[in-house]
């Protein structure tokens, strides 16, 4: 007798159907999301890799009676294809710029009559609405089933980790400061109250850490912000006594975590609440009284932690030291093992463990800040691939290895990428990585005003490629937290993100440059700094900001062609090599110092 997989996607595809047909419905939508719309998501959320076996960070399931897809952008499509191969689910291509095509093919393919289920809890109220304009008025939409409880038997509990404070010497402003300048600007928009339910916003207004979520140091929870005094809702046990005192003394009572909905139902007729519908779910939005005014506006704090104070950029730059010479330390060691002919094989996985080792040895190291992303030759084309046990590269032969990797320090947020040749190189690896790495000195050289809006600065890494008949995938930068998220907005330097206001460059966010060339099946090349936006000029035409780069790690010249490079372009790779010597030679002894000496020397 054949016994079935009940770990497949075709057996939960099959649990899932017959949930949908006891519940009367004909398509459900599971989305990559958590009541907080965070990017890595608790256990507890990650319904739509336990239904569909797909991995990736970003990605819609849908599911319908005929059929099943996952929507997914160019980063994730080679590994998408790997992962739902056998699945009956197929992969469904969103082009760079379209993230809710999904909607539109809900759209066509849902007929009069029928209904479509998502959680509303982790539905994005923005994409809440889209979602209803997609199915028009005869198609019903279902917000008020999560029909993953009916079929995920042994669904992991929600996350439990202590919340911590992040003291002294590191936040720029107390708690209170911090609040005192949100309730301004919430006046400045007319409101009594403010709901934040993303996991940075709260951990940066109130000070405070966690483990929630792997790689981000946030916790999860709610925060309603009153006149007066402010809730933080956590589920019980996770804050200590002592810190709970102290939340209190600091106007911060601390509720149940499932009280939060119930909080919002008892605002009073007479507030008027401030929400961000992009970064708030449909759920929590139909929590709130229909009597209660709403203003919709972008998370004041949103803007605040993005611009890094003076003292949190000295931070960084402490931790751009230790986090620089862990990287020395860990590529001396590669250069080593690689030249020794008696070594034992070298993986992929072999190097994420090595690389995170030399990072866990410096100061305040808490944890990497993001999954380590080891690709060689073919594995670097596919962006966002991530080595698995049984199916790793050895790193043997020749060709290029590309590491994106990054750090959590109590001092700040690193993220940095970098490729190092194995055995011989050919022409057209050179080529390649001197095109990548023009296109990452373009940007890292330019001025530009003030509140430009950030996507507009995108063209400029791409200008290099484009003259070659060259692009790549995804966007050139992305802004990080302070010992936060590695992905944080509101800016972003890409091509597909809307040049609205709120994405204007100010000064003292920190941005990663990260251009690349990708070619399927052979290689892939990104070369990545982190960058401060610093003063640069005041003329008659108004104040100009540029990039002050923080990420200290050679670049390895053995990739380059140096003929393919202007000499005003050699001059800057020479005066950042100089700065990276300079700035590492402090903290490194050994064969790791030779490394870095070497490696920094002028081309």
């Amino acid at each position: 007798m054949h016994t079935p997989n009940l770990s497949s996607p075709a057996h939960r595809l099959a649990q899932l159907r017959a949930a949908m047909r006891e519940q009367g419905v004909d398509a459900v939508i599971i989305p990559s999301a958590d009541p907080h719309l965070s990017e890595y998501l608790p256990a507890h959320w990650q319904g739509r890799e336990w239904v569909s076996g797909f991995t990736g960070s970003v990605g819609t399931l849908i599911v319908t009676q005929e059929e099943a897809g996952v929507w997914t952008d160019g980063r994730y499509w080679e590994q998408a294809e790997t992962e739902l191969a056998g699945s009956d689910i197929v992969l469904k291509k969103i082009p760079s710029g379209a993230s809710v095509l999904y909607l539109d093919w809900l759209g066509q393919t849902m007929q009069p009559g029928q209904v479509v289920a998502v959680d509303g809890a982790v539905l994005g109220l923005a994409n809440a609405r889209l979602l209803r304009q997609a199915l028009g008025s005869q198609v019903t939409l279902r917000t008020d089933i999560d029909l993953l409880d009916l079929v995920w038997a042994e669904r992991p509990a929600k996350p439990v980790a202590a919340v911590f404070e992040h003291g002294a010497p590191y936040p720029a402003l107390p708690r209170s400061d911090k609040l005192a300048a949100l309730r301004a600007a919430m006046a400045a928009h007319g409101a009594s109250h403010h709901v934040i339910s993303t996991l940075d916003d709260i951990a940066w207004l109130f000070n405070l850490r966690g483990a929630d979520v792997h790689y981000n140091p946030v916790f999860v929870s709610h925060a309603l912000v009153g006149p007066q005094r402010a809730t933080l809702f956590v589920a019980d046990g996770k804050v200590a006594p002592e810190l709970h005192a102290t939340l209190e003394a600091h106007g911060v009572d601390v509720a149940p975590y499932e009280r939060f909905t119930s909080a919002l139902a008892a605002l009073p007729a007479d507030a008027s609440l401030l929400l961000d519908p992009r970064r708030l779910t449909h759920g929590t939005r139909e929590a709130v009284p229909g009597v209660v005014r709403v203003i919709e506006a972008i998370n004041p704090t949103t803007l605040a932690k993005s611009r890094k104070s003076d003292s949190e950029a000295a931070h960084v730059r402490a931790v751009m030291e230790q986090d620089g010479a862990a990287l020395c330390e860990f590529f001396s060691w590669l250069d080593a093992t690689l030249a020794d002919p008696q070594r034992a094989p070298l993986t992929e996985l072999g190097v994420d463990t090595q690389l995170t080792a030399c990072r866990a040895r410096r100061a305040n190291f808490v944890s990497p800040s993001f999954g380590t992303i080891a690709g060689y030759n073919a594995h670097g084309a596919i962006m966002h691939y991530h080595a698995q046990a049984g199916s790793e590269a050895t790193i043997e032969g020749d060709g290029l290895l590309l590491i994106d990797s990054g750090g959590q320090y109590l001092g700040g947020t690193t993220d940095i990428t970098r490729v190092v040749p194995v055995g011989q190189l050919t022409a057209a690896h050179k080529r390649d990585f001197t095109l990548v790495l023009r296109s990452m000195i373009a940007l890292s050289r330019a001025q530009f005003p003030r509140t430009v809006k950030s996507p507009m600065l995108d063209a400029i890494a791409r200008a290099p490629l484009w003259a070659e008949g060259i692009d790549f995938g995804h966007g050139t930068g992305h802004g990080v937290g302070f010992f936060l998220n590695v992905h944080e907005g509101p800016q972003s330097i890409s091509q597909s993100t809307m040049p609205e206001p709120h994405t204007a460059m100010e000064p003292g966010m920190i941005t990663s440059i990260e251009p690349g060339i990708y070619r399927p099946g052979q290689w892939g090349i990104r070369i990545e700094n982190l960058v401060l936006n610093v003063p640069a000029a005041s003329t008659q035409f108004g104040e100009f900001l540029k990039f002050e780069t923080l990420t200290l790690c050679p670049i390895d010249t053995r990739c380059v062609e140096r003929a393919l490079l202007r000499d005003d372009e050699a001059a800057w790779l020479n005066d950042y090599h100089a700065t990276v010597r300079a700035r590492l030679e402090p903290h490194l002894d050994g064969a790791a110092l030779a490394w870095l000496q070497e490696r920094t020397e002028a081309i």
